[in-house]
């Protein structure tokens, strides 16, 4: 048996893989699979109209909030997002809480004036800032909710919600893990390959009273109120991409919704870090209040097992445990697909190799 821990693209659902691949050759028994549907077909009309009503129903949005599937991945809104919300003489405040984080930052700089309220680059993004404080004069605040690669994540939301500036964060590996009021947010993205889909497609949840305020100009396809004004079919989607979305947010609804997902996450996370707690030869990366429920990111005290622990990770069926090529060690995802059982048969491989090697 395989465990995909990988960090992305990642585990989706055994369902949505038997469905997805059923479409690939009969679509709903049109004949016709999902890669050759024309996308303005009622067929697949059908198919985005329930995509997005999962996304409203499974995050409470109100009408305020559209819902748009992109092209792009979360990469394109790291300028997509400046470049519709921020003029060139006023100021974005963004978190700087790792690479994405930072790339989001670099792009930004492009459109405006940016001001970085605080940086977790001297402790190596293993800790969540603190205490810092924002410009009221912000066009908007930027936040990378979940950093993948250092196993971080934002826990408590108050401190943003009450900032007085628009709220803007980058959701792409935590979407959907854990209940948030959604509606404090007036844009949200999320790249799909981890809690939502497949990868090829970008998750955008905007708020409609935020657009429109720029100056520039901007080209048709980089301005949200023409993608919204077309239903995400402005121009041709990533059509197979979004029926996955559609099945993994229906098989989400079908486990009792982002509430009840989060209550298995919360037992995945807390029987991992326990077990790395446990057991000496291991060792958390990351400040315990900033762990993440989604990487959980470790180390060996004895660098010269690392090797061999991935090897019997490997020769047991444990795929994508080696952490990301800039920090090392290891790395273990837990997204919304990833079973208890997953967790638990790692957990007891932990234990077996500290026993062996301790």
């Amino acid at each position: 048996m395989i465990h995909n821990f990988n960090a992305g693209p990642s585990i989706l659902p055994r369902e949505v893989f038997e469905e997805a691949s059923q479409a690939v050759l009969n679509f709903n028994n049109t004949g016709l699979s999902i890669l050759e549907l024309g996308h303005r077909t009622p067929v697949f009309q059908a198919v985005i109209d329930e995509a997005i009503a999962l996304v409203k129903e499974l995050m409470h949005l109100d009408d305020q909030h559209e819902v748009l599937f992109l092209h792009g991945g979360a990469s394109t809104q790291f300028f997509q997002v400046p470049m519709n919300l921020l003029n060139e003489n006023e100021v974005a405040a963004y978190t700087d809480t790792g690479v994405w984080a930072s790339k989001a930052i670099k792009e930004a700089k492009l459109y405006g004036h940016v001001e970085v309220v605080c940086s977790g680059k001297e402790s190596g993004y293993r800790q969540l800032p603190k205490n810092f404080q924002f410009p009221r004069t912000a066009k908007y605040l930027h936040l990378t909710s979940n950093n993948t690669i250092y196993g971080t994540q934002w826990h408590d939301y108050s401190a943003f919600y009450n900032a007085g500036v628009p709220l803007v964060c980058d959701m792409s590996s935590d979407i959907l893990s854990c209940e948030l009021d959604f509606n404090k947010f007036d844009l949200i993205y999320a790249g799909a390959q981890k809690n939502v889909g497949a990868a090829g497609v970008n998750l955008v949840i905007v708020k409609k009273d935020i657009l429109g305020k720029v100056d520039r100009q901007l080209p048709t396809m980089m301005d949200y109120r023409n993608h919204i004004e077309n239903g995400s079919l402005l121009n041709t989607p990533p059509v197979f991409a979004i029926y996955v979305c559609m099945l993994t947010l229906r098989w989400l609804k079908a486990q009792g919704g982002v509430s009840a997902i989060e209550k298995i996450n919360n037992q995945k996370a807390a029987l991992l870090y326990n077990t790395i707690d446990a057991l000496p030869i291991f060792k958390g990366t990351v400040a315990k209040e900033d762990r993440s429920k989604m990487n959980v990111c470790f180390v060996i005290e004895d660098p010269a097992l690392e090797k061999a622990f991935l090897d019997t990770c490997k020769e047991n069926g444990m795929i994508g445990v080696k952490g990301h090529r800039s920090s090392g060690g290891f790395r273990v995802s837990l997204y919304n697909a990833m079973t208890l059982g997953s967790v638990e048969a790692l957990t007891s491989l932990m234990h077996d190799f500290a026993k062996k090697n301790g």
